[in-house]
């Protein structure tokens, strides 16, 4: 009876720490959105395509480092679920010296590997070379700093502290928009300007970080811990996890530097506004799973394996219909949207969007997935499928730009290889941790399939007979919304949770 009123209480926690990552998101949405406006327009295709491809460079380390930011945060959540305060620090404070040896290896390979890589081997005009590799400094100073506040914000979500999550995640897109609106009005110049502001308010960002994690929570207090074991634990999986880790950067930053060395910045401008659209719809489903996460592992942790098949389930739909409610509005309207959200939309940019929409719905089936495979501890065997196959991407897609295809290719090939990997995630988490496949398939899979193409029939049919005007505009996306929210309702909601929302939608009416 203890148990089941502790899972009611957690997913009551869940709920509400979605709604605060949602207050956030909203905010940080609009204020993003407006802020690419002004920074694309400050800086020009040119520039911010130099910006987003150098930046590419950089992120390609989070191939060594995001192999162990995963393991900090599961090790970090799995020893709160077990509640040892002990443990605990030692686990923080090992961390925190892996970071530390780690922003020095990765200063001692990026900075030549990327001088020689901006120098000799990308598309960029050579007036504007300087100014890239003052980018290459920025970055890599900020990709340093962010290194370094994993362990506070591993130990804010595993805490479930979201507020404090969503104050200064605020507080960043401020920042954010005041350095687009400087730049705007600076006479200088603004890529080499941008850069270093951004660098700025990442060091603010990591010390807000860092100061309410000392204040709040008892383990966060650094201290010298020689356990080779724990070291060796943590490595382990580190070590196995960064296939899966680096076929992800791989297949995202690898996929920036091959459009720019087949098509230019331009083009390079085109995808990093699309993933910046994506990346604002994104959000909403990113901050659910934040919510969700620490629960999958603490449930892993007590043993608690019903449980964890339900949160999978459950927020593996729910992910989905959440993108999905928000995606096709865009879908149907995109380029109208670019055209009112920029004054001038690069080529390419529209189907962009389309295409990255399309692979984030694919992913975010996979996401909870992934968060009970990484739970678990033993992820040799995993990573290797999985990450194997999600290292295909950058061959095909290269075979595929060789031959002649359009840019957007490389996405193409990573939502076809999204579903094969989502397939392959299921089976593996079968003998794992004992997954039930088949009904996983009818309650997850089935069920989205069946309700995304009950959601199109109506906005299809109505949307070639709408004019091009913002009315049209209008009609469409009211359509939309209206179409993919009762598909949901209706047929992709169980009648219990049906039932949970009228009891919210009273409760707060009631309010």
């Amino acid at each position: 009876m203890k148990l089941m009123e502790q899972n009611a209480h957690n997913t009551r926690k869940i709920a509400k720490n979605t709604l605060v990552l949602y207050v956030r998101m909203l905010v940080l949405m609009l204020v993003g959105l407006y802020t690419s406006r002004v920074v694309l327009s400050a800086l020009g295709e040119n520039d911010f395509g130099i910006y987003d491809v150098v930046g590419g460079v950089v992120a390609m380390f989070t191939i060594i480092s995001g192999s162990l930011n995963s393991a900090i945060s599961r090790f970090i959540t799995f020893e709160i679920g077990k509640s040892d305060p002990m443990r605990l620090n030692k686990v923080y404070s090992t961390a925190v010296t892996i970071q530390l040896i780690l922003a020095v290896v990765v200063v001692l390979i990026a900075e030549p590997v990327g001088l020689w890589f901006v120098r000799n081997k990308m598309t960029i005009d050579p007036s504007r070379i300087q100014a890239a590799i003052w980018v290459l400094h920025f970055s890599l100073a900020s990709f340093v700093i962010n290194l370094m506040s994993v362990p506070q914000m591993a130990s804010i979500t595993a805490h479930e502290k979201m507020s404090a999550y969503a104050y200064i995640g605020i507080m960043e897109g401020l920042l954010r928009l005041a350095v687009a609106v400087l730049i705007s009005r600076s006479s200088s110049d603004r890529l080499v300007l941008y850069s270093a502001l951004m660098m700025v308010t990442v060091l603010m960002v990591r010390a807000a970080y860092g100061i309410y994690c000392r204040r709040n929570f008892p383990e966060c207090r650094y201290r010298w811990v020689n356990d080779a074991l724990l070291v060796k634990e943590m490595f382990s999986f580190a070590g196995w996890n960064f296939i899966g880790a680096s076929s992800g950067v791989l297949r995202d930053q690898g996929g920036k530097i091959l459009v720019n060395l087949f098509y230019g910045t331009a083009v390079n401008a085109a995808r990093g506004v699309a993933m910046q659209l994506n990346g604002a719809v994104q959000g909403f489903v990113t901050n659910f799973m934040t919510a969700v996460n620490p629960q999958i592992t603490k449930s892993y942790a007590l043993g608690d394996q019903g449980y964890m098949y339900y949160l999978i389930s459950k927020s593996s739909r729910m992910s989905y219909y959440l993108l999905f409610v928000l995606a096709l509005p865009v879908l149907f309207n995109t380029g109208y949207m670019l055209d009112i959200w920029l004054e001038e939309v690069p080529a390419h940019s529209a189907l962009f969007v389309q295409l990255f929409l399309i692979f984030t719905l694919s992913e975010s089936l996979s996401n909870p997935l992934i968060t009970a495979q990484l739970a678990t501890g033993n992820i040799r065997n995993y990573q290797l499928v999985v990450g194997g196959l999600q290292l295909l991407n950058i061959p095909v897609s290269y075979a595929f730009l060789k031959a002649g295809a359009a840019p957007e290719v490389t996405v193409m090939v990573s939502i076809a290889i999204s579903q094969i990997c989502f397939f392959a995630r299921l089976f593996m988490l079968k003998g794992m941790i004992g997954l039930p496949v088949s009904d996983f398939l009818k309650k997850v899979y089935m069920n989205v399939l069946g309700t995304t193409a009950l959601s199109l029939a109506v906005p299809f049919v109505i949307h070639g007979f709408l004019p091009d005007t913002i009315w049209g505009v209008i009609i469409s996306v009211t359509l939309c919304v209206i179409s993919a929210g009762l598909s949901v309702l209706t047929f992709g909601l169980s009648r219990g949770e049906r039932h949970e929302i009228s009891c919210w939608i009273k409760k707060a009416l009631g309010k």
